[in-house]
């Protein structure tokens, strides 16, 4: 697989990069943000990438960021999400606020996205919710623990809405015990700080 390429810009399209490596010109297609951030033509650049290999042909997909790119990767996880939705989404609403979208269960926002409808959306959260944890720059990917559901059942029960649950979980830190009730207490104290 290529991870990454190191090269010099060689032309910019709507939706790709090309990318000049020793000679060899790869056509990387990529997010709107990535390419406000590539540079101009004649630039350095470095891109971590994603090769999709399906029967008829291979794509590579890059982005500046890795952080961008495992967001790329998570998206595609999602059934229906294929690579070009992916970077549709990531060129649409940034990291921070698709993080907040998910936790809030905020179709609407995601709606807006050309390409994704209702169901779409609807999916997005069922499946990402919990998966995305807002950072410092952004948004990282935390695995679900086996007791997240009954953490969110906990939390329901005391009055809180999914949304609210489910945004609250996502916010635990990652050394926060493994028990459900020591995960509830951390939940908690992330909803009353809130």
């Amino acid at each position: 697989m290529i991870a990454g390429l190191r090269g010099r810009i060689d032309a910019r399209t709507s939706d790709a990069l090309l990318v000049d490596v020793n000679g060899v010109i790869y056509r990387v297609s990529t997010s709107a943000t990535t390419l406000g951030d590539a540079g101009s033509v004649g630039d350095d650049i470095r891109l971590h990438t994603h090769l999709v290999v399906r029967e008829d042909q291979m794509s590579l997909y890059g982005f500046v960021t890795a952080e961008e790119l495992h967001l790329f990767e998570t998206l595609i996880s999602v059934s229906g999400i294929g690579p070009k939705l992916a970077c549709a989404v990531l060129s649409k609403v940034r990291p921070d606020a698709l993080a907040a979208a998910i936790a809030q269960e905020n179709a609407d926002l995601l709606s807006t996205v050309p390409g994704v409808g209702k169901k779409t959306a609807a999916r997005m959260i069922l499946e990402l919710r919990g998966k995305l944890v807002p950072g410092d720059g952004g948004i990282t990917t935390a695995a679900p623990q086996p007791t997240d559901a009954d953490v969110v059942a906990a939390l329901r029960s005391l009055g809180y809405t999914t949304a609210e649950a489910h945004g609250a979980l996502s916010r635990i830190p990652s050394d926060a015990g493994p028990t459900v009730e020591e995960r509830v207490v951390a939940a908690l104290q992330q909803l009353a700080e809130a």
